[in-house]
């Protein structure tokens, strides 16, 4: 449960699914508020946030991994998502501004090929953003929700994964201080929690998000596999535009 696409679809049209997509997507409006122009990735299931974006960015793709499904995104216009191995994305070298990584990481079975092909395809002042369940928090303890599903991280372990495979984490946020229930007393007061999260007990959020920027010397063997040839598979960015 929770890795499939349609029960993730399910869980953000229930009530706390709403108010999850509010909360994390007031906080990376606020990581991103400056998007024309850029070219922007979601990778794992991200389209709860990627919406805000569409009117300013260039274009946005959505990747979602064949061990979860894939379904059509946006509902009102052509498809922007397809089906795609983790460890072999198939866009072209350099090609993408934005990378958006939510419901991905904590399941991924192939974590550091997965990382090392985002590093491929980013700009060189390209910036991803990842969202993981906070070890820490009570989502993570909790499998009513997708996060309490995967592998929970620290914001300590997270940022060094992300240095451990060629990024620089640049700025920590944490998120979802309502506890996981879908009662209206709660989610009628989610934006105080929020606040009184944020300010006292910041680590404790149910998520923890992290803006990397790609480490651009990088290791032999990691520049080796940056040059490879991959396919397209459909999916074709102009260099130019």
């Amino acid at each position: 449960m929770w890795t499939d696409v349609v029960d993730l679809r399910d869980f953000y049209g229930s009530s706390l699914g709403q108010a999850t997509r509010r909360v994390i997507r007031r906080l990376l409006r606020q990581m991103w508020p400056e998007m024309t122009g850029q070219r922007l990735l979601g990778l794992g299931y991200a389209t709860p946030y990627l919406r805000p974006f569409r009117d300013q960015a260039e274009r946005v793709i959505v990747m979602m991994p064949a061990s979860s499904g894939v379904l059509h995104w946006p509902p009102e216009g052509p498809n922007a998502t397809t089906l795609v191995e983790e460890a072999e994305l198939p866009l072209p070298d350099v090609s993408i501004d934005r990378v958006l990584l939510v419901h991905a990481l904590e399941h991924s079975e192939e974590l550091r090929p997965f990382l090392r092909e985002i590093w491929r395809v980013m700009t060189g002042g390209g910036r991803l953003v990842v969202v993981v369940p906070n070890r820490r928090g009570v989502w993570a303890r909790l499998d009513r929700t997708p996060i309490g599903h995967g592998h929970p991280y620290t914001s300590g372990q997270l940022s060094r994964l992300l240095r451990d495979n060629l990024f620089t984490p640049l700025a920590t946020r944490h998120a979802l201080f309502t506890p996981p229930f879908g009662a209206r007393l709660w989610l009628t007061s989610t934006g105080a929690w929020e606040r009184i999260g944020q300010r006292w007990f910041a680590r404790f959020g149910g998520v923890v998000i992290i803006e990397a920027g790609k480490t651009l010397y990088a290791p032999t063997s990691a520049l080796a596999v940056a040059k490879r040839r991959v396919r397209t598979a459909g999916i074709r960015i102009a260099a130019g535009g």
